[in-house]
């Protein structure tokens, strides 16, 4: 009997039993265990950062970021409809308004041609999100900012071990963030990390993370802040998955050559950019999209994988068309050509760390019973 291929399996054989036996061991199993200043400084060394805060998922790693850059109501912040609901919520939630760009059709990534003429005296900052595999074309997006004095948000939740042009992403604009969800190059099951240089911008997060405590006067306090916490066990899971980054980016890499290799022979299918002049994909996901000749979409090729065992993934809904913003009266009668394409005909297949070769095979073969 053939096995469910799911989209993702992360891969957990290096450290993580022993570091969770020392957290376990010690005691030390909270957000004050010794595991978690560890990862930070780690993990700020990877992305050539100063500061790294840990907190609870990726998510509300965006919303610190958009708490610590002051965001107010009214305020607006550009950023790519073609992502995931976080980052619009983030923004909405601090009072902000999206203002969204749609996507180049090759790279899926934010078109940073359209940036500049969403700028007003509203704009307050630039959410860049990284997607699927390669990074967005950066230069432009910090002349730009540079030029009219706004403040960038990088989400990379999506690109440990990626680079532009040789430099880590996470390292660009004033604060950028990381998701350790388990279909992430590093996992910790849930999990998330704020990066930044800005030491004021550190603080702020480390502040608003941890319920806003005072140092001398701890349950009086100035300001609310949530408890976002990262725990001891989250950090030795973390450590010992960054040990292993390098390794992992060459496996993802491997697992595309090889899905690219035995999948280009299917003109139906637009695969995904192998590189471009600033970058060589990491394939943190593998995604394909249904060109318009095929008359079904990737709600029905889906469902024909999933007939076939093989687990998949649809791509993001574009924030222009997330009924949830529609009610509040945001981002009406926009029209994103390309991300209601990607949207509609876009669908990732497995990808994980762990996924065998024997198991890409069969997902091979399976794509092509569904498009040939």
């Amino acid at each position: 009997m053939v096995d469910f291929v799911p989209v993702n399996e992360p891969l957990l054989d290096g450290n993580e039993k022993k570091y969770l036996n020392e957290c376990i061991d010690t005691g030390w199993i909270s957000s004050e265990g010794p595991f978690v200043k560890k990862f930070e400084a780690e993990f700020a060394q990877t992305v050539t950062r100063k500061h790294a805060i840990t907190v609870c998922n990726g998510s509300v790693a965006l919303d610190l970021a958009v708490a610590s850059l002051d965001i107010q109501a009214g305020d607006e912040v550009i950023l790519p409809t073609f992502t995931i609901i976080s980052c619009g919520a983030a923004i909405v939630r601090a009072g902000g308004v999206p203002v969204v760009v749609d996507c180049d059709p090759v790279t899926w990534n934010m078109d940073v041609s359209q940036i500049e003429s969403k700028i007003n005296f509203k704009t307050k900052a630039i959410m860049v999100v990284h997607i699927y595999g390669l990074p967005v074309d950066m230069d432009p997006v910090l002349e730009i900012a540079d030029k009219y004095g706004l403040k960038i948000i990088e989400d990379a939740a999506e690109m440990h071990g990626q680079t532009y042009k040789n430099k880590p992403c996470g390292s660009f604009g004033n604060i950028s963030t990381f998701s350790f969800y388990p279909n992430k190059h590093v996992t910790t099951g849930e999990g998330g990390m704020i990066v930044t240089d800005d030491d004021s911008l550190a603080e702020k997060c480390r502040s608003l993370r941890n319920l806003c405590f005072q140092p001398q006067r701890r349950f009086i306090h100035e300001e609310l802040g949530w408890n976002f916490r990262f725990t001891n066990l989250q950090a030795a899971v973390g450590l010992a998955q960054l040990e292993r980054l390098t390794e992992f980016v060459q496996r993802k890499r491997k697992i595309g050559a090889i899905y690219t290799e035995l999948l280009s022979n299917l003109p139906q299918l637009e695969l995904p950019l192998v590189k471009t002049d600033y970058a060589t994909n990491i394939y943190w996901v593998y995604g394909m999209v249904i060109k318009e000749e095929v008359p079904f979409d990737a709600t029905e090729a889906m469902q024909r994988l999933r007939e076939k065992k093989i687990g998949t993934r649809p791509f993001f809904w574009g924030m222009h068309e997330q009924p949830v913003f529609h009610k509040m009266g945001l981002l009406k009668d926009i029209s994103c050509p390309v991300a209601e394409r990607l949207s509609r005909r876009g669908f990732y297949i497995p990808s994980g760390l762990a996924l065998t070769e024997e198991q890409m095979k069969q997902v091979v073969i399976a794509v092509k019973e569904v498009f040939d």
